[in-house]
């Protein structure tokens, strides 16, 4: 089980909401959000609800002010708490969209998928486990949260392009 508090005000004070699974919907929870303590468990925090916009991972720790640290704005609208992952880690990365064209397969963390498998730009995948994926190497810039499932775009996972630049298992911290 995990649990995330946000704080209206930087070093976590202010009038603060507590959670402890997915929230779709914080806008009514909070006006503002400039600090966050995240006690146990990993979670995505969102800039729009319905886990929508900007997204930031935050594992175990206290984020006094997490808005210079992200980049993000006050507003967070959504968070999704990552579960656990007891069984195996497997990424099929697709070449093109639907899974279709040529398939890249991990099964552990990559810091330059460039590097690795002479590609950068993948539409589709299949994913087994949490994932983390960044749009440069050395799991900088840009990232988005992959779930168990099948994606047959990367606009599924909220990517703004196909590209990638490492990855990243999300295992109990």
């Amino acid at each position: 089980m995990g649990k995330i508090i946000f704080y209206e005000d930087r070093n976590f004070g202010g009038r603060f909401y507590e959670c402890m699974s997915d929230c779709t919907d914080l806008h009514s929870m909070f006006d503002r959000c400039r600090s966050i303590r995240v006690e146990s468990g990993m979670f995505m925090i969102y800039d729009r609800p319905g886990y929508m916009g900007h997204q930031y991972f935050m594992k175990r720790g206290e984020y006094s002010d997490y808005m210079s640290m992200t980049g993000m704005t006050d507003c967070v609208k959504s968070c999704r708490m990552i579960p656990v992952h007891n069984g195996s880690f497997r990424l099929r990365l697709y070449e093109h969209f639907d899974m279709g064209g040529t398939v890249m397969e991990l099964a552990d963390d990559c810091s330059n998928l460039m590097t690795r498998f002479h590609m950068s730009n993948f539409n589709s995948c299949n994913v087994e486990g949490h994932w983390l994926v960044y749009e440069q190497p050395h799991y900088r810039g840009r990232h988005y949260y992959l779930r168990p499932g099948q994606y047959k775009s990367f606009s599924d996972w909220n990517g703004n392009s196909s590209r990638m630049g490492s990855i990243r298992r999300l295992m109990d911290l």
